[in-house]
């Protein structure tokens, strides 16, 4: 059973990301919700294995979902890393390596699951 991340928790994140001067609040177009509903729809069908799975898929949803006025990559980068965190997992990122990753998955240049790949082979090599 995976400990799963809420719109407000993710709100919150934001919220610590961004920097004096940036924009705050959600874009008026776009869906939190929807966002984070991408990845339960992933639970529920049996789509996600592992809370690195999980995590890179928070990570996709929010970054592609572009749900804030700024900071939605920062946002997807934290978010990965509380879901991790709150799973059990801590380690130490590789945070210019983690943050390309995080431009390519906004892009849709990465799949979730290669990079769900990228962060298990992380913690092999920490352990």
């Amino acid at each position: 059973m995976f400990r799963l991340l809420s719109p407000e928790l993710i709100d919150l994140i934001h919220d610590e990301v961004l920097n004096p001067g940036e924009l705050v609040g959600r874009a008026r177009d776009k869906s939190l919700d929807g966002a984070v509903s991408r990845v339960d729809n992933r639970l529920a069908y049996g789509l996600i294995e592992d809370a690195f799975a999980l995590a890179a898929c928070y990570g996709e949803a929010i970054a592609q979902g572009r749900c804030y006025n700024d900071g939605n990559k920062r946002t997807a980068y934290q978010s990965m890393d509380v879901c991790l965190d709150v799973n059990g997992i801590v380690f130490n990122w590789a945070v210019e390596d983690a943050g390309d990753r995080i431009i390519l998955l906004a892009q849709g240049k990465l799949e979730a699951e290669d990079f769900a790949h990228w962060l298990r082979s992380m913690v092999d090599q920490k352990t």
